[in-house]
């Protein structure tokens, strides 16, 4: 239990910031380690091979010395001169392995070192290299004379040279780890400053703060992009949030009014019309209507949210929309016959889609109805199918106010409705160019609206043609027609 809790505290402080800092730090202890040991190795190394190329030169001067000088006390001189100028020390070698200087210094591995010598004269060679922990060796021929030239140069210096190099690169390190864990810790603080502040406003937008600014000149280009887009979320919630009060509150009156006038007239039909058949059927039928409308309503708000939502939708298939065009306009004759409206249409025959037949015929419905609603004095609404780049193009054409540019976005929001001057023929729940929308998109049809004011609306879809392998479906000429 114990450390389940200190494990979850532990999540809780491992923040950006702790892992950024923990991470530079890191990072730079590896770099620094690895430089000491490379420091350390390549020191080694470089001395070796300066003592090499040391001991080679003196070499080359010894055998100068032995062909210009006898085996006496000035030769002897001369080499102590080369020793010191070097810094090695020389031992002249006979071909038996004794050693030729004057202080009569012998030493026995000395016909062993003469011995390997030979073989790698044999073998084509003019030179050792012979070391041991002490001290580094290197054995090369004489030419022209019967010696070999036996040089050996202390490590003792080398090891104290690495010694002193040790403490002075771990003084340095620890330095180095100490300023790079400070830079590090600021740094990260640096990179992570700005995270933080937009993670405090996300904050402050989530408990439905809106009045927010998230862009800010930042440093790097994903942190203006994510300020950017946390901007635009916030305006696209704050608007959310503000058609979703405004859904609750016009969705509370739209049901409120119907179900007021329900219990109005049914309690008059109780206390007052009981007995008189016509007063009766009158308030029943103010109660039906109103009912119808109350469903109505619940149906355009079921419909939206199985759009939103994404459920609901019906698996497409090819249809005559000209057929479907006609069969719904004949729902729209009760206006031409009782209210003086004229529906003109201009649709071409034998028009195909593919898409969810009944989906886009509430589509059809629905732009229809606001077609009658808005259109002007003249109560005229045009009606056009034809053929376009991509398949058929529907328009439905009203005469009414138009819409003013500022608003064309607007109209397909919820509850959205223009100023209203007459009375509606289609009675409507200002969800229906909200659910269009939906459907559409979820269709994959390309839809809008053009409109000027004074001089009416046309609202148009156009319908791609079915794909290649629905193409079979399509009626040949003459034939009957796909329903």
């Amino acid at each position: 239990m114990k450390y389940r809790k200190f494990r979850s505290k532990l999540r809780a402080v491992r923040g950006l910031n702790i892992i950024l800092w923990g991470a530079f730090s890191l990072f730079a202890l590896i770099i620094i380690l690895l430089f000491l040991a490379l420091q350390s190795l390549l020191v080694g190394i470089q001395y070796r091979d300066r003592t090499f190329t040391s001991m080679h030169l003196a070499s080359a001067a010894a055998g100068e010395a032995l062909a210009q000088y006898p085996a006496d006390s000035s030769l002897f001189r001369h080499i102590r001169e080369i020793e010191e100028e070097y810094d090695v020390r020389i031992r002249i070698l006979t071909r038996e392995g004794s050693v030729l200087s004057s202080d009569g210094y012998e030493e026995e591995r000395f016909p062993e070192i003469v011995e390997m010598l030979r073989q790698k004269l044999a073998e084509g060679k003019t030179d050792v290299l012979v070391s041991d922990p002490t001290s580094l060796g290197y054995v090369t021929a004489v030419s022209g004379q019967p010696y070999y030239l036996y040089l050996t140069s202390s490590i003792a210096r080398i090891k104290a040279l690495e010694s002193d190099l040790d403490w002075l690169s771990l003084a340095a390190g620890l330095f180095s780890i100490v300023l790079a864990f400070v830079a590090s810790g600021l740094f990260a603080m640096l990179i992570t400053k700005p995270v933080t502040e937009v993670t405090e406003r996300a904050k402050e937008l989530a408990r439905g703060e809106y009045d927010l600014d998230f862009k800010r000149d930042y440093y790097c280009m994903e942190m203006q992009e994510l300020s950017e887009a946390l901007d635009h979320a916030r305006v696209e919630i704050s608007r959310a949030d503000a058609m979703q009060k405004e859904l609750i509150a016009n969705v509370s009156h739209d049901f409120k009014t119907p179900l007021t006038m329900i219990k109005a007239y049914a309690s008059m039909i109780i206390e007052i019309s009981g007995e008189d058949k016509q007063k009766r059927e009158a308030h029943a039928k103010v109660i039906i209507e109103e009912a119808d409308r109350l469903t109505s309503l619940v149906g355009d708000v079921l419909d939206l949210s199985k759009l939103r939502a994404g459920v609901g939708a019906h698996a497409p298939a090819v249809f005559n929309l000209s057929d479907l065009l006609y069969s719904i306009i004949e729902r729209f004759d009760y206006l031409t016959e009782t209210q003086g409206y004229s529906l003109e249409t201009d649709v071409d025959e034998e028009r195909y889609a593919y898409a969810d037949r009944e989906r886009i015929g509430q589509v059809i419905y629905n732009l229809l109805s606001n077609a009658v609603n808005y259109t002007g004095a003249d109560k005229r609404v045009i009606i056009r199918l034809k053929e376009c780049a991509i398949g058929t193009r529907f328009e439905v054409e009203d005469t009414g106010a138009g819409i003013p540019k500022e608003n064309l976005d607007n109209i397909w929001d919820r509850y959205y409705r223009m100023q209203e001057t007459h009375k509606l023929p289609v009675q409507g729940t200002g969800l229906g160019l909200s659910i269009v929308k939906g459907i559409l998109k979820t269709q994959g049809c390309p839809f809008g609206v053009d409109s000027e004011v004074g001089r009416g609306s046309k609202f148009w879809v156009e319908f791609p043609l079915p794909p290649e392998d629905e193409q079979k479906l399509l009626p040949e000429e003459g034939g009957e027609a796909v329903q």
